[in-house]
């Protein structure tokens, strides 16, 4: 007899956008943060549980399952030793629901804080590791799409919620600060998510709040990631010595010189907001610091999840990347999207969509059209129409093929391409 299939999983896979290799990945991955070990799983152990051919995984897996998630096993469709069938099949969310879960956030979290008896509530680290469970589906979420207004807003509800826990019960002095710090990364998430949105006046709103959050929180390492964000949107504005202003804020913080990975970022962006304002020299000298920092940098450190979640070497090459594409040294420029492609995670959709429209157009710059139209046209649909950054970098390229070699064979299928594609040239 078949084993019955996991239908529960299949479709928690299907809503949040994971394959059976990237969950292994994540998975894995919050083993090592659980246990300091990185786990063994593969994608054909993931399909090994949707097919229903391993029932009950090993305690340490389920427990990193359930980080993940934010579900027991059992929700998941797992089913203990002892017993013999699965929870029925949660319903598919009907859209109209998800139009409303933004808005259910904040008053989900006030019903959960407001018991029916007159007794006040006391909140506590559980309370805080929920919060910090869906900041890391926030990050997650960011990272396999990007610049999304649902995103921006769903980060927004979430800093509402973490603060309407404040006024909700009792609390230690440590507990408040710790709602603060989250508070101040969820604002900070719908910051970037606006900044990556082209949506600059929502950005410099949840900037400045994300600011006020962050010194009631006293975390360093949340300051770092805001004014670093200011120091990106700031250069993705046109304003490079607002840019460089807030992004030495962040690296002027102690985390900087207790933590090398933190100084590498600082750096990284440094350089990039450098080949902005069109210092090639300094530029240069920021990737090799930046470079220094992150080999010094101890791997088992322990750092917050949204550093882990996008900060490496493939990173770095991107920042190095967009450096160099702003000073026009396409071939450098080239070299480090290469690098930055073989080095991305797999949940790095985003940026694999980015680093791949930087490489057509470095090609196309240095004169290999056909190349780089092969390049550009392998940018995935998704992030071409729904990604304003992708968007915005591909209608470029429509109009710079045409500047460059108009009328030949590469501008004619980019052109053609487009257009069967999304009905328009992008150009």
């Amino acid at each position: 007899m078949e084993p019955a299939r996991n239908e529960a999983l299949e479709a928690w896979m299907r809503e949040h956008g994971y394959s059976s290799n990237s969950l292994a990945e994540a998975v894995n991955t919050t083993l090592a943060s659980l246990t300091g070990k990185h786990g063994g799983l593969d994608g054909s152990s993931v399909r090994d549980w949707k097919a229903g051919r391993v029932r009950w995984p090993k305690s340490a897996t389920r427990a990193a399952l359930e980080q993940l998630t934010g579900l027991p096993a059992a929700d998941l469709g797992f089913v203990p030793r002892g017993q013999t069938s699965q929870p029925p099949v949660p319903p598919q969310e009907d859209p109209m629901k998800r139009r409303l879960f933004v808005s259910g956030v904040t008053s989900a979290a006030l019903t959960a804080a407001s018991p029916a008896s007159s007794a006040p509530r006391s909140i506590g680290m559980s309370d805080i590791e929920r919060l910090q469970q869906r900041f890391a589906d926030v990050v997650a979420s960011d990272h396999r799409h990007g610049g999304q207004l649902g995103i921006e807003q769903k980060a927004s509800a979430l800093a509402d919620a973490a603060l309407a826990l404040q006024e909700s019960g009792n609390a230690t002095q440590r507990v408040r600060s710790y709602l603060y710090g989250c508070a101040a990364a969820f604002r900070s998430s719908a910051m970037w998510a606006a900044i990556d949105g082209r949506r600059f006046d929502e950005a410099i709103q949840h900037m400045r709040e994300a600011q006020a959050l962050a010194e009631m929180a006293g975390d360093g390492a949340i300051k770092f990631r805001i004014w670093s964000h200011a120091g990106a949107m700031y250069r993705h504005m046109g304003r490079p010595t607002q840019a460089l202003a807030a992004n030495n804020v962040a690296r002027q913080l102690h985390i900087n010189r207790r933590d090398p990975m933190f100084a590498s970022l600082g750096l990284a962006r440094q350089m990039a907001i450098l080949g902005a304002a069109g210092d090639h020299t300094a530029a240069r000298r920021a990737y090799d610091e930046a470079q220094g920092a992150m080999d010094r940098a101890d791997p088992d450190e322990y750092r917050p999840v949204w550093l882990n979640a996008f900060y490496d070497q493939a990173e770095l090459d991107s920042l190095a990347l967009s450096a160099y594409m702003s000073l026009r040294d396409y071939e450098k420029a080239e070299y480090h999207a290469y690098r930055c492609l073989s080095g991305l995670r797999s949940h790095m959709r985003r940026s694999k969509a980015i680093t791949t429209a930087r490489l057509a157009r470095s090609q196309l710059e240095q004169g290999a059209s056909e190349s780089a139209t092969r390049t550009a046209m392998s940018v995935s649909i998704d992030a071409a129409t729904q990604h304003p950054r992708v968007a915005l970098m591909l209608r470029d390229f429509g109009v710079r093929i045409n500047d460059i070699v108009p009328g030949s064979t590469a501008a004619d299928t980019w052109t053609e391409y487009a257009q069967a594609t999304w009905g328009t040239t992008l150009a």
